[in-house]
């Protein structure tokens, strides 16, 4: 394809050499006339007059406010017969230029993206359905409700988001229960841990404080001399 024109081999026959733009040698896309009455591509014309003042074909000066749209010939040429983008793949199919993109949009030789995700084959539109029968990546998808659950082809028909949820959340619930019963397990031996600390602590303060007193009271008992024996020794 040329730079801003139709390329020649799109058309089912030889287009007329006056729908053909001098700069790309393509047909006219978007055709526009210089105050000199040369024809060219919107595209082609822009390009050319960015590097240069004058036209392609006479050299005269252009001004781009001279330039005028030619509405008409662009509808003639859209109503002439071109071939499918797929002809080399086998389509057969001939329609009016202007109407190419919506024959491209159902044509069964088009190449399409699998749809599957993690596929990145591109099969023609009219095998897809054959290859999504056989696609690898076919085999687990994601729910496409959203749920999260990851599905087979055979899982697929029978899945119940509310019912998949509904179960999920039940077993987190017992796996909960039995967390905070084993929680509560350890809580308790905790507790009959430090009860028995404290119990055992309380023993040890008592005899610390009973051998404190016995310390206490023995130098008064050994070194003492009872009143009374004193003075019947002295008699």
């Amino acid at each position: 394809m040329g730079i801003g024109g139709y390329d020649l081999n799109l058309f089912a026959s030889p287009p007329d050499c006056n729908f053909l733009c001098s700069v790309c040698h393509g047909v006219l896309k978007r055709p526009v006339r210089l105050p000199c009455s040369h024809t060219f591509c919107k595209k082609c014309i822009l390009r050319w007059l960015a590097r240069q003042k004058t036209c392609p074909c006479c050299r005269k000066e252009v001004k781009k406010k001279k330039m005028v749209h030619l509405n008409r010939l662009r509808k003639t040429i859209g109503r002439l017969e071109v071939k499918c983008k797929n002809a080399e793949a086998g389509c057969l199919v001939t329609c009016p230029l202007a109407h190419r993109k919506g024959h491209q949009d159902s044509c069964p030789f088009e190449l399409t993206a699998c749809p599957n995700e993690g596929c990145t084959a591109q099969v023609p539109r009219g095998a897809l359905a054959e290859h999504q029968q056989h696609c690898q990546q076919d085999a687990q998808q994601c729910c496409p409700l959203g749920c999260g659950a990851t599905l087979g082809p055979a899982e697929r028909a029978g899945h119940n988001c509310y019912r998949e949820l509904r179960d999920a959340w039940s077993e987190r619930q017992e796996r909960s229960q039995t967390l905070l019963l084993c929680l509560l397990r350890r809580m308790r031996r905790v507790h009959r841990a430090t009860s028995l600390i404290h119990r055992q602590l309380a023993q040890l303060g008592n005899f610390l404080e009973e051998d404190e007193a016995l310390l206490a009271g023995t130098p008064q008992e050994a070194g003492g001399i009872p009143e009374g024996s004193t003075r019947a020794e002295c008699k």
